[in-house]
């Protein structure tokens, strides 16, 4: 028996109990020799007893071990000339090449004479616990907002047309391509069919292509080896790993440079990603679900993207109506950011006035359903209790009122100057009608006629 073995005095019942164990166990000699490992850590790196007793242990490539290896020729690591011990959060490699996330603890072991005779390092798998802080994320993010479908709030044709689809694509694992304006939900609809289809219980992972450069944008999504590059001191798992066995969400896919897009298309044809610094293809099991705020056909035409990988991905389309196309969702939309409001901020806000509510259905809506989220947190933020008034709302909201004034006037320069100069005269005259009259020289019946003409209310002209 291995002197280390039988200097532990590791009889039969032992060798059971540290096979009982549930995290990863291996005993290290002075030379760095791998001298025993348990059940849990050949399950976990799949490799068999045999085939790494004896074999140094830097073969697993734990990419916490290359700053304790010593610069010294005293002892090959520092573990062994300082004797602290040590906790890491570190990816370990295994035998078919793909990583594993393991907290690694490490302690020395001595004789009775305080002579070492190896390193005790015991391994705990957190891959579960990182899907599960996943869940948790995405939960989160839906506890105040879990009404309609999905989280998906609107009942006009616009609307249920696009959950039709989506309902009817979430089995497929087919690549989804959302194409909508910034603002439209595009995020709420990739979780929505994520959480429909048979992945439902694998990970939703989310990459932003437009936030990072070409070199750290290829890292995140296929990760690296330790050493790849200047500054890669440890293994990166990339996004595909972690997204194995559920969906990848790639957002705003129209800004991904085009080095990128020639690694994507050949992911999606062999279904194997390479890491940065590596040439070991490995299998990964993920469905794409890519979303657009731009024209992919337009950005064809101009070289800016590849028609190979466009077809690749857009083999389901899913377009998103803007907010200002099915307006008649305010209110609903309203009532749910209203109630989530109140409970984040347990203010005693009761709602919103019915002038609010006209402004709120006559803003066009640059920014859709996020411009709408955001006007409503700045009114919680300067109202602290009873109905929310135009006042409360953002200054921009009134001023796009005034810039749009004429948009329904587009055969009439005389109606739009009628309509113009009305409005003007009700500021000025606080809503007085007898009064805007007068401002404008006519009567008062004819201010009355040219309210109704235009659509006018005098109560939102006063508050805006």
């Amino acid at each position: 028996m291995d002197n280390i073995v039988a200097e532990l005095d590791l009889t039969e019942n032992w060798y059971k109990i540290l096979n009982l164990l549930n995290d990863g166990l291996m005993i290290v000699a002075p030379n760095g020799a791998i001298r025993f490992i348990n059940h849990a850590l050949e399950n976990l790196l799949g490799y068999k007893r045999s085939e790494i007793i004896g074999k140094p242990c830097l073969m697993l490539d734990c990419d916490a071990c290359e700053p304790l290896v010593s610069k010294t020729h005293e002892t090959w690591c520092t573990l062994f000339g300082d004797g602290k011990e040590l906790q890491k959060d570190c990816l370990m490699v295994k035998r078919d090449g793909s990583y594993v996330p393991v907290i690694k603890k490490a302690s020395l072991l001595y004789n009775s004479t305080g002579e070492i005779l190896g390193a005790l390092e015991i391994f705990t798998d957190v891959s579960k616990l990182r899907k599960l802080d996943n869940e948790l994320s995405r939960l989160s993010r839906k506890l105040y907002g879990n009404k309609g479908f999905q989280g998906i709030i609107g009942q006009t044709s616009s609307v249920k047309k696009m959950l039709s689809v989506v309902e009817r694509t979430a089995d497929s694992d087919a690549p989804v391509i959302i194409s909508g304006e910034s603002g439209t939900g595009k995020e709420l609809v990739a979780q929505a069919i994520h959480n429909l289809s048979k992945r439902r219980h694998g990970p939703f992972v989310q990459v932003n292509s437009a936030a990072l450069n070409p070199a750290l944008l290829e890292s995140e999504l296929f990760g690296h080896i330790k050493g790849a590059f200047t500054g890669a001191y440890r293994h990166r798992m990339g996004r595909f790993e972690y997204a194995h066995g559920g969906s990848l969400f790639l957002d705003e896919i129209g800004d991904l440079p085009h080095s990128v897009q020639v690694k994507l298309l050949r992911v999606l044809e062999s279904k194997k990603i390479e890491r940065v610094g590596d040439q070991e293809p490995i299998g990964v099991d993920v469905r794409i679900i890519s979303a657009t705020n731009k024209n992919l056909k337009e950005l064809i035409e101009r070289g800016k993207f590849r028609d190979d990988l466009f077809f690749r991905i857009n083999v389901i389309p899913i377009d998103l109506p803007p907010l200002r196309e099915r307006i008649d969702d305010v209110p609903l939309l309203v009532k749910s950011f209203v109630e989530q409001l109140q409970i984040l901020t347990k203010k005693e806000i009761t709602g919103l006035t019915s002038e609010t509510m006209h402004l709120l259905m006559t803003y066009r809506w640059p920014g859709n359903v996020r411009e709408l989220k955001a006007a409503l947190e700045y009114a919680f933020v300067i109202k602290d209790s009873g109905l929310i008034g135009p006042t409360d709302l953002p200054g921009y909201v009134h001023e796009d009122i005034d810039n749009d004034i004429c948009l329904d006037l587009t055969n009439s320069g005389i109606e739009c100057e009628e309509k113009t100069a009305l409005i003007g005269a009700l500021k000025k005259s606080m809503g007085n009608k007898s009064q805007a009259a007068r401002i404008l020289g006519i009567s008062r019946g004819t201010v009355w006629n040219r309210m109704r003409k235009y659509n006018i209310n005098p109560k939102k002209i006063v508050f805006s």
